[in-house]
């Protein structure tokens, strides 16, 4: 750690904890290479599997990390939140205070996600009081091809960009579904024209979403923010007025996220 002293900066020589190092080391690791093993955690940070294994225990007992089978640990939710909320806390209280609206007038789980490679990750989320409910959790991904949310910002690149991007990639849904590559553009196209993107039985049976952008400076989609409503709750003219809802939460969180980053004295 360096400590300025008299206009300069003295650096401690005493080493750092081997427990703090466990940690912070296994926390990177897995920011760096998705779910890992004991031995690939090793080999990452330089520390014995003993050592790593006691602080897995204690970080999974604290919600930062979970078993991910036999892939060994991955980042859970709290470790997401907590870099979400330090690196892009703008875009998560500018969704917070429309989520907070939706949930009053419709009570479904609403969510905020971003475009992860070619995933859709779930980085904040407002949860339904009603017991049939969409099963998620902060830090999860989809293939952005088959979430509502996540055409909603594949939609936001060029098309060329979009074949560069899930080049190699087989398209089938979370339910099986295969999709041509051509049947993804005219969505996305459709996406584009509508300023908006669904899906119903695609991520889960008996589930539809409904997902907007919100825009940050210049324009350009930052995230989505999306509806997921059990298909049982849902008729057209609900899915009208939660639509209609959900657009003017996007276009206000896309307002105040723009009046946040916009530089002083050119309002």
């Amino acid at each position: 750690m360096a400590v300025a002293v008299g206009g300069g900066t003295r650096t401690h020589d005493r080493p750092a904890s081997p427990g703090m190092a466990a940690v912070l080391g296994v926390l990177e690791a897995l920011d760096r290479l998705g779910p890992s093993g004991l031995a690939e955690l090793s080999a990452a940070t330089g520390l014995p599997k003993t050592t790593l294994h006691r602080a897995c225990a204690a970080m999974e007992e604290r919600g930062f990390v979970e078993r991910a089978g036999d892939a060994g640990y991955a980042l859970a939710s709290r470790a997401v939140e907590l870099g979400t909320r330090s690196s892009c806390s703008a875009l998560v209280s500018a969704f917070e205070a429309e989520a907070e609206r939706l949930l009053a007038r419709h009570d479904e789980t609403t969510c905020l996600v971003v475009l992860d490679d070619r995933d859709a990750l779930f980085i904040a989320k407002a949860e339904t009081s009603q017991a049939v409910r969409l099963v998620t959790r902060v830090g999860s991904r989809l293939p952005a091809f088959a979430a509502a949310s996540g055409r909603v910002l594949l939609a936001a690149l060029e098309p060329v960009a979009v074949d560069r991007l899930l080049a190699g990639v087989d398209l089938v849904t979370p339910v099986g579904r295969r999709m041509r590559l051509g049947e993804l553009h005219a969505i996305l196209e459709r996406a584009r024209a509508d300023g908006y993107a669904e899906n119903v039985n695609e991520t889960s049976l008996g589930l539809e979403c409904m997902a907007v952008p919100i825009q940050g400076a210049g324009g350009a989609t930052v995230a989505a923010m999306t509806l997921c409503v059990p298909s049982g709750r849902t008729d057209r003219a609900r899915r009208r007025r939660m639509l209609a809802d959900l657009r003017s939460a996007g276009l206000r969180a896309s307002a105040t996220l723009r009046a946040i980053h916009q530089p002083p004295g050119t309002g």
